[in-house]
This record gives structure tokens, C-alpha cells and sequence, in this order.
């Protein structure tokens, strides 16, 4: 059997590999890093909520990628003491799979739903019967003949996560009683998650060591953690393996990540706007082209960490370089180079 090319490319992680990484995610609230305004929000549903001996409102978690909104899903049900169901929105193609779903659930139990944003419209629209009055209506037949039969569900909590909260409807979104916005790590935090990974690892890992990838990590505790375990293959391969600042330095060399976490295409769109382009303006798709990838790669892959470390602005003319990005590629920026006040963004 011959596999896609995607399945080539990136490669599904094998058993023992998927065990690592779940061994990596905090088992409770305490354990849990960063973000402590929802942690502490969080902490107080819960234990409202079993004070009451009710489950808890349905909850929303809604942040860029990698940050622990599954985590936090698993953390709920731990501290509830309760079983957990985990699908995700594009497998809920029709109104009939969530119907099932939904009935199967038992009293308490936690429904997770990644990428919520992404679910059927006609499942999305049982949904809310469901999250409102615990109860499904199965249509029975077709025509003027069908009929609705109500079904009693048992009581439950739905933990929704997305990356891309504005594309929740407003009926959906407001039939969740918490909602929570993960936002990126500082590289402190980082350096907590990465010395509490090496641990579970076995990773001997120095204090200048963590900072080093905690730098490269561009905010993101699941790109930290990958970081870790790279630089954990280097040291061992080439060093004595134990992590310190000039290992990770020269591991995370080898993996072309260089010292604000930007990697290859983050380079080649940078490169091609700067050296090819004059820093812009020009259109995403030219930008696309000229890297050798699709317009949505770029879009979505890309463009997010770039604009947010001030490297590329988005204005309604194109995509523009910033004095940063110049002075990052080591060269000298313009004087016209960067946005204006005159250029609003895209």
C-alpha cells in the first residue's frame, strides 16, 4: 500500500511517540502553567459546581494553537472526577453522529469538541437544545408524515475549543457559561513547562538551556516541548547528553530555528518580501509564489507569528516589511520601509 504524500511528508507519530506526549500534559489545575487568570476563573466554576453537586456550565476555550485548551479539557474532567468523550468538529458531519453521541453520554461526563467551530450546521443547531435543556429531538421519517421524538439526555459538560472564536455563531457561543482566551506564554512560563518536561523525560537540563529554547519557542508550550525533545536527540547524539545553552544553541541550529523561533518558510517569506520584493508592498498570493507554497500556508502558517513579532505588517495595499525584518536579514532598511499611518491594515 502506497501512503499520500502528505502521509510522507509528515509522518502520523507512532504509539510510543503519542504516549510521550501525552505524558507531557499536566494532570491537574496546579499543575497546569501559565495562564492564570483563566486557571483561576476555571477553579472557581469547579468547585462551584461540585459544592453544588451539578456539572458545571459548558465551557469555551478559544485561543491560537498549542497553548493547553486540551489540556485544560482532560484537567476538567480529572477535577471532576468524571469520564471524558474527545472528538472534534469536522468528524460531526451530520445531526444524527452528535445525537448519538449525546444520548451514550452519562450523568456528569464531559463532552469535548476541538475545533467547535468547525461542526455541521444541522449538528450545530441540535446542539443547542442539548446545551440548554439537556434534551435532543430525533426526527423520525420524511415529509408531512415525520415526526420529532424527544430524547432525555443525562446531565453533561461541554468543553468546546477553537482556534478561531470568530467563526462561532452567536446562538453557539452564547450557550456557553464560561469562556476562557488562552493566551501566549512569556518565556518564564516557558522555562517552568520545559523544566517540568525534561523532568518527566529524563532530560538533564540546565537553567541557560531552558531559556535558550524558551526563546525559540515563539510563546507556544507545544512547540517548546517539540523543541525540547529535538534538542534532547542532539545532545545525546553529539554531546554528553545534557542540554546546555551552547547545545541547544547549536541543536536548534541544525533545525533551522533560528533566534526569534523563525524557521525556514518564516525566512523565505521574509527573504522574498525583502530581497526580491523591496520590502513591499505586494499580494499574498505573489508572496506565495515566490516561496513555493499555497496562498493558505502562507495565510495561516506563517503570516500570524510575523506579524505578531512586528516582522511583517498587512496593509491594504499588501504585505510590507517592517524595519525589523530588514535589520533581522541583515540588511539595511530603507528609510521609506514599513507600514504608514496611511496604510491601514488588510
Amino acid at each position: 500500500m502506497t501512503l499520500p504524500e502528505e502521509d510522507l511528508v509528515n509522518p502520523l507519530p507512532v504509539p510510543e511517540e503519542r504516549e510521550v506526549e501525552a505524558s507531557l500534559r499536566p494532570k491537574r489545575l496546579t499543575e497546569f502553567v501559565g495562564q492564570p487568570k483563566v486557571r483561576e476563573q476555571l477553579q472557581l466554576v469547579l468547585e462551584s459546581a461540585m459544592r453544588r453537586n451539578r456539572p458545571p456550565d459548558h465551557v469555551l476555550l478559544s485561543g491560537p494553537p498549542g497553548l493547553g485548551k486540551t489540556s485544560l479539557a482532560m484537567i476538567i474532567a480529572a477535577e471532576l472526577g468524571a469520564p471524558i468523550r474527545v472528538t472534534s468538529g469536522p468528524a460531526i458531519e451530520r445531526a444524527g453522529d452528535l445525537a448519538a453521541l449525546l444520548t451514550s453520554l452519562g450523568e456528569g461526563e464531559v463532552l469535548f469538541i476541538d475545533e467547535i467551530h468547525r461542526i455541521a450546521r444541522p449538528a450545530e443547531e441540535l446542539l443547542y437544545m442539548a446545551m440548554e435543556d439537556f434534551r435532543v429531538d430525533v426526527i423520525i421519517g420524511k415529509g408531512p408524515g415525520a415526526t420529532a421524538i424527544p430524547l432525555e439526555l443525562a446531565p453533561f459538560t461541554l468543553v468546546g475549543a477553537t482556534t478561531r472564536a470568530g467563526l462561532l455563531t452567536g446562538p453557539l457561543r452564547d450557550r456557553f457559561g464560561f469562556t476562557g482566551h488562552m493566551d501566549f506564554y512569556e518565556p518564564a512560563e516557558l522555562e517552568h513547562v520545559l523544566t517540568r518536561s525534561a523532568e518527566l523525560l529524563g532530560v538533564p537540563l540546565e537553567p541557560a538551556g531552558a531559556t535558550e529554547i524558551a526563546g525559540r519557542s515563539r510563546g507556544t508550550p507545544r512547540i517548546a516541548n517539540r523543541l525540547l525533545r529535538r534538542v534532547r536527540d542532539y545532545a545525546e547524539v553529539r554531546a554528553d547528553g545534557i542540554v546546555t545553552e551552547p547545545i541547544a544553541r547549536a541543536a536548534l541550529a541544525v533545525y533551522d530555528v533560528d533566534q526569534l523561533g523563525l524557521d525556514r518558510l518564516d525566512r523565505a517569506v521574509l527573504d522574498a518580501l525583502v530581497r526580491r520584493f523591496g520590502g513591499g508592498p505586494v499580494g499574498v498570493g505573489t508572496l506565495a509564489v515566490a516561496v513555493g507554497e499555497e496562498v493558505a500556508t502562507v495565510e495561516e502558517v506563517a503570516e500570524p507569528f510575523l506579524v505578531r513579532a512586528g516582522l511583517l505588517a498587512r496593509t491594504s495595499r499588501g504585505r510590507v516589511a517592517t524595519p525589523a525584518a530588514w535589520t533581522h536579514l541583515g540588511a539595511i532598511p530603507p528609510a521609506s520601509a514599513g507600514p504608514t499611518l496611511f496604510d491601514p491594515l488588510a
